[in-house]
């Protein structure tokens, strides 16, 4: 059985038992979280739209951290100019539980 999920702007496919890093979800760790379901499906079966409203995913949070660096450089050539810049995203790491 999997689903179809939305969180942080992004859809993710998901099985019970995956492991998947997230945009940041503003919960503790070790904490539950419901996840919103926009399709699921088993075997050839596959439920969406107004079936699937009232199902959810059970996921735990495992981990809050930040994405390795992302180097932003910008350059105009022949102008001198150059701006390096860097970035780090706030993930959260999940694990599905179950899928209601």
């Amino acid at each position: 059985m999997f689903a179809i999920i939305e969180t942080g702007g992004k859809q993710y496919r998901v099985c019970v038992g995956d492991v998947l890093d997230v945009e940041r979800i503003d919960v503790e760790e070790g904490a539950s979280v419901d996840l919103k379901v926009l399709l699921t499906g088993e075997g050839e079966t596959v439920i969406a739209g107004k079936e699937a409203e009232g199902k959810t995913v059970k996921a735990t949070v495992v981990r809050q951290f930040k994405a390795p660096k992302v180097v932003v450089f910008k350059y105009k050539a022949k102008k001198n100019v150059r701006k390096r810049q860097g970035h780090r995203q706030y993930k959260t790491r999940i694990k599905i539980d179950a899928i209601v």
